[in-house]
């Protein structure tokens, strides 16, 4: 499926469905830095595209890119919230609650100085 959406792609097709269905799938296979850069694609198409916004900060906490996933779904939750997109922003919601505990969890597992 990959390879049919990128030929889509060089033909000339492009847009936020595409790029979202090609982050999708990038994300599933592991290629997360690929993903990210087609979410961003997504969102500079419709800067609204909440579902976007959600899997470009999963693709980064996959790369262990925190500080930038909690941006991203930090945006992407005011965006899903405007648009009133309210799955998304609970879910994001979640991811944000997720990413602190284990931030403050790792935190308290360092061992002081």
């Amino acid at each position: 499926m990959r390879l049919v959406l990128e030929k889509l792609l060089r033909d000339g097709r492009d847009d936020a469905l595409l790029r979202f269905t090609l982050g999708s799938i990038c994300l599933q296979e592991g290629d997360g830095e690929t993903a990210i850069l087609h979410f961003q694609r997504a969102i500079e198409f419709d800067p609204t595209y909440s579902a976007a916004w959600k899997l470009r900060g999963a693709a980064m906490l996959k790369l262990n890119r925190i500080e930038e996933a909690r941006r991203t779904w930090t945006e992407g939750r005011a965006v899903a919230e405007q648009k009133g997109d309210l799955q998304v922003a609970r879910e994001i919601t979640v991811f944000l609650k997720r990413l602190d505990r284990q931030c403050t969890a790792a935190n308290r597992s360092e061992p002081e100085t």
